[in-house]
């Protein structure tokens, strides 16, 4: 039988994520969203925006692993300064 092996790194980007989810259903519980328009072309939600930003961070980290010799902390700035300008403007 074969099992996953967790590395730290892993356990804290899912310990993440999941922290993330639980805070935002801690906010739609107390303050229930609306949809709004911001930049992006549709009318979203908190966590519609949340959704789009977790979506867009992979595909930033696959472009640069795939197409760049960049460190991947650059990739991990740039996903969690868009996820930030995505929340708040989106």
């Amino acid at each position: 039988m074969s099992w996953m092996v967790w590395t730290v790194p892993t356990a804290i980007f899912f310990s993440t994520i999941g922290a993330m989810l639980a805070g935002m259903t801690v906010w739609e519980v107390v303050s229930p969203s609306i949809e709004r328009k911001g930049f992006l072309p549709i009318s979203t939600t908190r966590g519609d925006r949340l959704f789009i930003g977790l979506l867009s961070a992979a595909y930033i980290h696959l472009a640069v692993v795939g197409f760049t010799d960049i460190s991947i902390w650059f990739a991990l700035a740039a996903s969690i300064l868009w996820l930030l300008v995505l929340m708040r403007w989106g």
